[in-house]
């Protein structure tokens, strides 16, 4: 017993604790980022944005295009960061090495005390926008790839980001397979991703499986609250959550084209709180504090790896366009930098 004593009061032994214990938070809470969209005219200004994160201790960040404003912000913080390459500049990268050498240099090497996580070729991508240039995605993303091998920064990670709608026979989960039309031009990216052991960055919305189908999917099912669920027939995995079930869907498919190898990274996740079916605060509260604590612990497919998941978003956008939810996926209020609702977030003050 006294040399147990003696071992615990040790300095060394102390700080052996404190550090397997600052894992143990990384590794579970800190698998939890969020979305910085930009997409308003009343948002707080970069630097205050970044003192945002910083305050809260958050420490993943997805960004959707290159902000210098921001990328200064964040200098020195080590926020990890996903930073997109934008659809409408893959063309030119895919078509010209020198732009993805000069992107890289630009906007990566340019800022050498960020620390960029995944670099993101393209963001939901989707057939009709590569009609006769099937072959962009891989072209731009193999050019970024070796940009960045070039500069010495092999440890950046590049994928791509793709969204449920790529997907086809989600129900059962084993069923999942990418849609043809898809799969036409993301096998080639699903090979690059397992030869290169990069995550497939997928964005997963309970909110909006839950509303092309409210008669069928119990809103309770798409929130994470207590269900009856259902059983896989095929594999006999019980699913008690529609994230559970989408994101087994994804490795199912992943599995039936050469990516079974492959890591989902959850790149959005999100329910507004306004502006449509179910969208208000009570769910946008129980979907993200469930979310939250749902992520530490896998999927019934990969049961005990936390799911890296990205909250969307930070801030409610007022100039996205489209359906009139789109506006209010924000934690944040952008006026007075306020949460909308309680977040039991583990990194939150």
């Amino acid at each position: 017993m006294s040399g147990v004593r003696m071992l615990a009061s040790s300095p060394m032994l102390l700080l052996l604790l404190s550090l397997l214990m600052a894992s143990f938070f990384d590794t579970t809470a800190g698998q939890v980022g969020v979305c910085y969209g930009e997409m308003g005219n009343n948002l707080p200004s970069n630097s205050e944005a970044v003192d945002m994160f910083k305050r809260n201790n958050i420490r993943r960040i997805r960004m959707y295009d290159v902000n210098p404003n921001a990328l200064n912000a964040l200098r020195g913080s080590n926020i990890e960061l996903i930073l997109d390459i934008p659809n409408h500049k893959i063309d030119g990268i895919a078509n010209n090495p020198m732009e993805a050498t000069k992107w890289v240099r630009d906007n990566v090497e340019s800022y050498n005390d960020v620390t960029f996580k995944y670099i993101s070729v393209g963001n939901e991508l989707k057939p009709r926008d590569l009609v006769g240039k099937e072959t962009i995605l891989i072209q731009a993303m193999q050019n970024i790839d070796k940009a960045l091998s070039d500069a010495r920064l092999s440890n950046i990670k590049v994928s791509t980001t793709t969204y449920m709608g790529a997907f086809t026979g989600t129900y059962p989960p084993s069923n999942g397979r990418f849609n043809a039309t898809y799969l036409n031009f993301l096998q080639q990216a699903i090979d690059f991703l397992a030869e290169k052991q990069s995550p497939l960055l997928v964005n997963i919305y309970t909110y909006f499986g839950y509303i092309q189908n409210p008669k069928d999917i119990p809103l309770e099912f798409a929130l994470f609250k207590p269900t009856k669920g259902f059983i896989d027939d095929n594999n006999k995995l019980p699913y008690q959550n529609l994230f559970d079930a989408n994101l087994d869907s994804v490795y199912a498919a992943l599995e039936k084209s050469r990516g079974g190898s492959l890591e989902v990274v959850v790149s959005e996740s999100g329910w507004p709180t306004q502006g449509g079916l179910e969208a208000n605060v009570p769910n946008a509260e129980a979907y993200i504090n469930n979310l939250i604590q749902h992520v530490k612990n896998g999927s019934p497919k990969r049961p005990g790896k936390p799911i890296t998941t990205y909250i969307f978003a930070m801030f409610d956008e007022n100039d996205k366009p489209d359906a009139e939810t789109e506006k209010y996926f924000g934690m944040f209020r952008p006026t007075d930098k306020k949460l909308k609702y309680g977040v039991n977030f583990p990194n939150f003050n």
